[in-house]
């Protein structure tokens, strides 16, 4: 049995996530997904929109994936070694950047596999975030407080 693992963020779900998620489970048997703690966006100089509870839950959802579990720091290899995943999934952007091809060197001596997958072009969370950074900054856009009153009464 291959077991495959990926990990992200996860926040604000679009397009490129589910495609991330399927295309990696095409090509294992049980797909587990390393969703990133609200601490390590934070060490990584972020901030989600969306906690972690609730990404994991979004993430356990898709019929993709067979197992959620936390990825609490940047050590991709030891999650797969502790899971016992022969193939580790992650976007193209990666692609032979020095940080990676060193990691490929540790990922093959331990008989792990990496595969990239193409990034999906013009959609992620960053620019969903700008997006609605745009129109929540702009007074003409931006929803106010009657909007919400009007939507929790269902009008």
């Amino acid at each position: 049995m291959e077991i495959g693992y990926t990990a992200g963020v996860f926040d604000l779900f679009h397009i490129g996530h589910l495609n991330l998620l399927k295309n990696a489970k095409g090509m294992c048997d049980n797909l587990v997904v390393g969703v990133t703690t609200d601490d390590l966006v934070l060490y990584k100089g972020k901030r989600a929109l969306i906690p972690y509870e609730d990404r994991a839950e979004i993430v356990r959802s898709i019929k993709y994936v067979d197992a959620v579990v936390p990825q609490s720091d940047m050590d991709k290899l030891t999650m797969c070694k502790k899971i016992g995943a022969s193939i580790l999934f992650v976007g193209d952007d990666w692609y032979e950047t020095e940080k990676w091809e060193n990691y490929e060197k540790e990922f093959e001596e331990a008989g792990i596999k990496i595969v990239y997958f193409p990034y999906t072009k013009g959609v992620s969370s960053t620019l969903i975030n700008q997006a609605l950074g745009q129109v929540r900054d702009d007074p003409k856009t931006a929803i106010k407080r009657e909007h919400i009153n009007l939507v929790s009464m269902g009008e």
